[in-house]
């Protein structure tokens, strides 16, 4: 998955068809045209090198 980030705005873009139904599914559970859109909220910490996984609650 390649992500890029301009400005305020995050980018994601599949670079596989896996990554491609994933980003599909991910987009489904947040974006909900009828009610109240979600948001992702990151949880613990990110260190690159510590810390590989990075970690969001979906609300």
């Amino acid at each position: 998955m390649k992500i890029e980030l301009e400005g305020k705005l995050l980018k994601m873009v599949p670079e596989n068809d896996r990554e491609k139904k994933e980003l599909s599914q991910l987009w489904n559970v947040i974006i909900d045209c009828v009610k109240d859109n979600k948001k992702l909220v990151p949880v613990g910490q990110y260190t690159p090198g510590i810390k590989e996984v990075a970690t969001f609650h979906i609300e």
